[in-house]
């Protein structure tokens, strides 16, 4: 994750639950150091091998480093944002995101 985003090997990487992860803070690259500021309609956008899918934001939250379960896979194209929170190293910060309607 120093130079890039991670993907959850668990998780799929274009339809049902795209799983992410990456810094906020801390170093060089932090691709999700405005994660905080996502809100319910926010749009995310994901490319994947030369594809683009765009996502609106449904809930920011924190969970335990332990809750796996938001890499559950989803019937839903959704997409799920995850980095870890400033001096709480036992939890994460989450943002889900449900695909855009065309």
């Amino acid at each position: 994750m120093d130079e890039f985003i991670g993907h959850f090997k668990e998780s799929k990487r274009w339809a049902g639950n795209v799983c992410l992860a990456a810094h906020n803070r801390g170093y060089e690259k932090n691709y999700f150091e405005n994660i905080k500021k996502l809100k319910e309609g926010d749009e995310i956008i994901y490319y994947y091998q030369n594809s683009k899918k765009e996502y609106v934001v449904e809930k920011n939250y924190i969970i335990q480093d332990t809750d796996l379960s938001c890499l559950e896979d989803t019937q839903e194209n959704t997409i799920t944002l995850i980095t870890c929170i400033e001096n709480e190293e036992h939890y994460r910060r989450c943002v889900k995101a449900i695909e855009k309607q065309k």
